[in-house]
């Protein structure tokens, strides 16, 4: 399997973890009702949300908690999807197109009232998130984007001109601010959701990657080297299909992204940089996107490509990241003088639609799957577990049809 990651990411750099984790390996036969493949943000979901419903769980992870992709992430917490509502429109219709995005915004909303409710500590900030554009050609698109959000029923307000400058820093040409994002630190916000889920009864093991998915008519046997979970099903939340699901890989497309994390920054060059407390992404694709830390770092990525070979990715990563650098240098001219803390890379999968597949596959009885986020995995993986907890109790609606694999 290849690396999620390459560099430590600034989450993992200040949230120093025992050599061993917290969570055994797995070393013996379990009998549940959910088995749960993959440990970051949408297994610790997943194993919360099912747990917290009285399902008793099991968590397998190859490696560690929370230090795959879910570390690369910038972790927007983002009620926007990938793809802009006008272009879900023409593909699936007003109506369908317009329920996606709100369950996402849901999604959201439900995501920061969890983390409050469960008290989890991680950095978690509401912020408004700002969709701009810099060419002038492209503002009628997306002032028709706007409208159809507003339509949607989102909270969003147009801005251009001195307005927008004021927001972003720089000489934008229009842009879409929308309320009821956040952000938080991925790490500590995976690490939270984990523990409440062993809290509620759920086991997390670590260090154990599976090396079979074995269904039968009556269960399913998940083994790894050392033992064997048998449940009525197991959830595939690995975030891409993986080697054992070489069937599905033509659904997904593999893209490495860039990030860069700026120094601690004073008041004083805060102010003088530009930009303020938003979260920013652009209208280009791939596109680029923005944000700072409670420390006062600015995070910066974007320039996401074709993933590349292993002995290629460090040159690939220094590449990636100075020209996310020099990107955004080109807004922030301050920004050349500040020096650069974290430069990390992470491997992320998109479809076709920029939507996830939730649900399950024909192709593979006893077994549900959440893959393919895309650049959106903290609000889609927390909607999944909510859709596959539906789903498991019988629940089954046309929410479910919106993101299956025969949409």
């Amino acid at each position: 399997m290849p690396r999620l990651r390459v560099n430590t990411p600034l989450w993992l750099a200040r949230n120093s973890t025992p050599r061993h984790s917290r969570f055994p390996i797995l070393t013996r036969e379990l009998d549940v009702d959910v088995a749960i493949v993959g440990g970051g943000i949408t297994g610790a979901a997943l194993a919360w949300r099912f747990a917290d419903a009285g399902a008793r769980v099991a968590l397998v992870e190859a490696a560690g908690v929370g230090r795959g992709s879910t570390a690369a992430s910038t972790a927007l917490l983002m009620q926007e999807p990938d793809t802009d509502l006008t272009e879900l429109t023409r593909r699936y219709g007003w109506r369908r197109a317009r329920r996606i995005w709100q369950l996402s915004f849901a999604a959201t909303n439900d995501f920061v009232d969890t983390l409050t409710r469960l008290r989890i500590k991680c950095d978690l900030v509401r912020h408004d998130s700002v969709y701009y554009t810099t060419r002038r050609e492209e503002v009628p698109r997306l002032r028709d984007e706007h409208r159809r959000r507003r339509a949607a029923g989102l909270g969003v307000q147009w801005l251009e001109g001195a307005a927008l400058e004021r927001v972003v820093g720089f000489d934008a040409a229009a842009a879409i601010r929308t309320r009821g994002n956040a952000q938080v630190d991925p790490f500590k916000a995976c690490a939270g959701l984990m523990a409440a889920a062993a809290r509620a009864g759920a086991h997390v093991f670590e260090r154990s990657p599976v090396t079979s998915i074995r269904p039968s008519s009556h269960d399913v046997a998940v083994r790894t080297r050392r033992g064997t979970i048998r449940a009525d099903r197991v959830i595939i939340a690995t975030g891409y299909a993986t080697p054992y699901f070489k069937p599905l890989h033509a659904r997904f497309r593999m893209l490495n992204t860039y990030v860069v994390a700026t120094r601690r920054l004073t008041p004083a060059e805060r102010r003088r940089i530009g930009p303020g407390a938003v979260m920013l992404w652009d209208t280009e694709r791939p596109y680029h996107y923005a944000r700072w830390t409670p420390d006062h770092r600015l995070i910066l990525g974007g320039r996401d490509r074709n993933v590349v070979l292993k002995r290629q990715r460090q040159r690939a990563l220094d590449e990636g990241t100075r020209a996310v650098q020099a990107d955004f240098s080109r807004l922030y001219p301050a920004l050349a003088d500040i020096a650069v803390d974290y430069r990390w890379e992470g491997l992320f999968a998109t479809t076709p639609d920029g939507l996830p597949y939730i649900g399950p596959h024909r192709r593979y009885p006893r077994q549900l799957f959440a893959l393919g986020y895309g650049g959106n995995g903290m609000t889609f993986g927390f909607l999944a577990s909510r859709l596959l907890l539906d789903w498991y109790r019988g629940d089954r609606s046309k929410d479910h049809a919106l993101f299956a694999f025969s949409r």
